[in-house]
């Protein structure tokens, strides 16, 4: 049944997707953002999660039913996150709880619960693959924890339902985005394909040869809005990823043959975008101007360092989706058509040629 959702972090590829639904859906949909952009039928709120007045005083008069946290800061070090990010959970659920209208508080995290945080990503003992959402939580200190610690204490407190959504790798669209794995591939094939520069996986031999799965921006939107309209959902952790499995050697082929390529055959070395890249900057703007793109600015367009840490795992990262089948949630999004639908989207915005 359709109310009064807040989106929080409305302009990034989680929080945009989630916020076109709900309003496709009937809701009456609030996006908030550091800088909100005029969208049809999103209801614009800025504000700045870190500063606790700021925020309660732009939330005064909103009383959403339902709260969508798709948003995080990166900080320089795992400490500074944690204070940063479970400040931000705490800040926005103190400023609402004086209206007393939320009813359920969905959270936006991912499989460094299982993983680890970017400090120790992949590293000392992990859980079994494929994930699965009765795994305990590592050994170690990782702010997605402190934001579960936040949303827990607040739903006790106040008595609304929660659930936390764990995707991988995100597929969706947002520029200027910092973890951007689908715009940052498009960029890089883009630059191949007018240098003549190779197209070479850039990433691990695990990843290369491993099975893996990915997460559709829609596919998370629809699991979003499933969990909090779904009784059965309340109070649950769930990963959410689009249902295929895949290799990147056959993947890589898939998305060299959308942007007229051959991919160049991959030896085992790990060679990262940010080292491929790192004096792209110039050649895009250039690239932007010859073509008449919309953005100049590499930064905006692709998250290299992201792209890296993702395909230069050492291990083989697979997600179980049973829990949220065995209650009734059983969408599916082939993520080679997620990747092709991004790059149509991409190219019809004038963000690659």
């Amino acid at each position: 049944m359709a109310g009064t959702a807040l989106v929080v972090g409305a302009s990034g590829i989680v929080g945009s997707a989630t916020a076109t639904l709900l309003a496709n859906e009937g809701w009456s949909v609030h996006g908030l953002a550091r800088r909100p952009t005029a969208r049809a039928g999103i209801q614009p709120v800025a504000a700045d999660l870190q500063d606790a007045a700021g925020t309660a005083a732009a939330l005064a008069d909103l009383r959403p039913d339902a709260v969508f946290i798709t948003t995080w800061s990166r900080q320089g070090s795992e400490a500074e996150n944690i204070r940063v990010n479970a400040a931000m959970v705490r800040n926005l659920l103190d400023a609402l709880r004086p209206g007393g209208s939320v009813r359920h508080v969905a959270l936006v995290t991912g499989l460094k619960h299982y993983l680890g945080p970017f400090e120790a990503y992949g590293k000392g003992t992990l859980p079994q693959t494929p994930f699965r959402e009765e795994q305990s939580r590592l050994d170690i200190e990782n702010f997605y924890y402190a934001q579960e610690d936040e949303l827990f204490a607040a739903a006790a407190r106040d008595g609304f339902g929660w659930s936390v959504h764990r995707p991988h790798t995100v597929i969706g669209h947002a520029v200027g985005n910092a973890m951007n794995m689908g715009s940052t591939l498009a960029v890089y094939a883009s630059l191949c394909r007018e240098t003549g520069q190779p197209f070479r996986f850039p990433g691990s031999a695990a990843q290369w040869n491993g099975l893996t799965d990915m997460t559709d921006a829609g596919q998370l939107a629809k699991h979003l809005l499933w969990a909090t309209t779904t009784p059965e959902a309340r109070d649950q952790a769930f990963n959410v990823v689009n249902g295929d499995v895949f290799r990147w050697s056959w993947m890589w082929s898939r998305i060299a043959d959308w942007f007229g390529l051959e991919p160049a055959p991959f030896d085992g070395r790990v060679d990262p975008l940010e080292h491929q890249m790192q004096d792209a900057a110039p050649v895009w703007r250039a690239l932007a101007e010859r073509h008449g793109l919309a953005e100049p600015d590499l930064t905006r367009v692709s998250s290299a360092w992201h792209t890296d840490a993702d395909l230069g795992r050492p291990i083989e990262v697979v997600t179980d989706m049973s829990k949220s089948r065995r209650l009734g949630f059983t969408a599916y999004q082939p993520t080679d058509d997620a990747f092709f639908a991004l790059f149509t989207r991409l190219r019809e915005d004038r963000l690659i040629p």
